[in-house]
């Protein structure tokens, strides 16, 4: 494989000396790029661009021509997996995803196995197209819901306010849940395993509804699970170590028990300061945000001040992956976006003038 020319987002997540702190942005390739939407026409539909490794290579890599990002993520989309399981998964317009057979009973949860990886085939070939198109540019970051998220979607059928069915299920038959997280984290331990043998220099967990937990149920029912992926994944390829990030929405205050997981590096959302988490971890996780993407509709000044808060609270040293705290808006000023990279990568040179 080609050499990487820029691995400073790598040696962030695993604490390493870096020049600047090193950023990309959750859902960098997406709506709020006009190349983006037309590439999107151009394939017909969102699962058109999902499953083509052409098309998701070309918007891959369509933010880092715009911006000096400092990693690419994979274009893709965390309902592939329960999609390869049968369940049959479809994009109303103005709805989001849905699923045409979702886990109601009994029946269809017991039913549920590891799919065949060959299912999801064109994800890896994604993988190895955008590595090969990457040419050592910046890493490539592959990744996968969580189990519980999972769930969420593949009970509920789509997405929740309340998440009311996976909750009744949670409650009421805790062990038909259970055998959902235990298929879910066995198919995601292949799965980003397959990425990594394709060509993902990291991975990341996407936790979204974790934060929809009591502390107890977080415990039993998300981070159990997602301990057993970090445990089952490979850590080394091409020579170097391939960092782990685990990122649960809301997950703030179950900080010191995610960062026991295993992982090398932990997300947190814009709710939780940043200098205060790294008080709480030190060094035993990198942490990656947490601007609030919000803040991306604010001028480019303010943008900028937000950015030199940040920076400061966190302070000197390595360790620390900027990104926004949840995805980007489809209706942020591209232009917004770029001020963003721009202000943390000159702002935070003299945070790291010792490195």
């Amino acid at each position: 494989m080609t050499q990487l020319k820029n691995d400073t987002f790598l040696r962030a997540l695993l604490g390493q000396p870096v020049e600047y702190t090193p950023i990309w942005m959750m859902r960098q390739a997406g709506r709020y790029l006009p190349e983006y939407r037309a590439t999107r026409s151009r394939a017909g539909s969102f699962m058109g661009l999902c499953t083509s490794p052409d098309y998701a290579t070309e918007v891959t890599l369509q933010p880092l021509e715009r911006f000096p990002l400092d990693a690419a993520i994979l274009f893709s989309d965390i309902l592939t997996v329960p999609d390869a399981m049968g369940l049959g998964l479809y994009f109303a317009e103005g709805e989001g995803p849905k699923f045409e057979r979702p886990l109601r009973d009994e029946a269809a949860v017991r039913a549920l196995t590891v799919p065949a990886l060959d299912k999801l085939g064109y994800v890896f070939d994604a993988v190895s197209s955008i590595r090969k198109a990457l040419d050592g540019r910046v890493p490539l970051i592959g990744f996968s819901g969580s189990p519980f998220t999972l769930a969420c979607y593949m009970i509920e059928g789509g997405g929740s306010d309340d998440f009311r069915h996976v909750k009744a299920m949670l409650y009421s038959r805790p062990e038909l849940l259970h055998h959902i997280l235990d298929v879910n984290a066995r198919t995601v331990i292949d799965y980003l395993n397959a990425q990594i043998d394709a060509g993902a220099q990291a991975v990341q967990i996407f936790d979204t509804w974790g934060g929809a937990l009591t502390q107890a149920a977080y415990r039993e029912f998300s981070l159990a699970y997602m301990r057993q992926i970090i445990a089952g994944l490979k850590r080394e390829a091409d020579g170097r170590r391939v960092p782990v990030i685990v990122f649960t929405k809301g997950g703030g205050q179950w900080l010191e028990e995610i960062a026991a997981i295993g992982a090398d590096c932990v997300g947190l959302d814009w709710t939780t300061d940043l200098g205060a988490a790294r008080a709480r971890v030190g060094d035993k996780v990198a942490l990656q945000g947490n601007f609030d993407p919000n803040a991306l509709f604010a001028e480019p000044a303010a943008i900028e001040r937000e950015v030199a808060r940040i920076l400061a609270s966190y302070g000197a040293g390595s360790g620390h992956v900027f990104n926004l705290g949840h995805g980007i808006s489809q209706h942020v000023k591209p232009e917004h976006a770029g001020a963003l990279v721009d202000a943390v990568h000159r702002l935070s040179r003299s945070y790291h003038a010792a490195g």
